[in-house]
């Protein structure tokens, strides 16, 4: 089932998330519906506060970046079978150069900013099957993951943008707060109106 995403100005993409047990009820088919809201809207990745839930969860499926001719070839075979589901992830470590790179994000359709952010990451998290894993990401992967991330920390990539760019995006994200966009995805507001699609 295909998910309204929850637009900038919501308060539960700024709110603490919780951890998942391995009793949680139906996370299969939450899981599911993550998968298709995100293609829906041709996502690289979503987190359960963009659905409206305060839950640490992400899914990630980076292969539409495979084709980026700017990437090696093995950073492109890497990107094209990367697609995970996080469960309770935790970043271990954060590594390697600052590298800048132009990010978007469902919540905010049309923004887009330079962010910087550390190269490498190790990350651990549980699957589908709850199993434990540790992962050392670069490039690419690991950015869409510190993404993904950020979101389940109630941050999001404006916040790393610098003063004068976030002064600049002002209005067009109070438009977003307000429904004023068109979208060809459904979305939730955070002020009172219809969701539009």
């Amino acid at each position: 089932m295909t998910l309204p995403i929850y637009a900038y100005g919501h308060p539960i993409l700024r709110q603490k998330t919780e951890e998942i047990d391995t009793n949680y009820s139906d996370l299969k088919s939450l899981v599911d519906n993550m998968w298709e809201t995100m293609y829906n809207a041709n996502g690289v990745g979503l987190a359960a506060p963009q659905i409206g839930l305060a839950l640490r969860l992400f899914v990630v499926d980076a292969s539409p970046f495979s084709a980026d001719p700017e990437l090696s070839e093995e950073e492109q075979q890497q990107i094209k079978r990367f697609k995970h589901v996080f469960i309770n992830p935790s970043i271990k470590t954060f590594r390697g150069d600052m590298v800048d790179f132009n990010e978007g994000c469902l919540s905010m359709p049309d923004i887009r900013g330079e962010v910087t952010r550390k190269d490498g990451i190790l990350i651990s998290y549980y699957d589908l099957d709850f199993k434990y894993h540790e992962l050392a990401l670069n490039g690419l992967a690991s950015r869409v993951v510190q993404h993904e991330y950020d979101h389940i920390e109630g941050k999001l990539f404006t916040d790393k943008l610098s003063p004068f760019k976030r002064k600049i995006l002002k209005s067009k994200l109070l438009q977003i707060e307000k429904g004023n966009i068109t979208v060809d995805y459904p979305m939730q507001f955070p002020i009172k109106q219809k969701n539009k699609f």
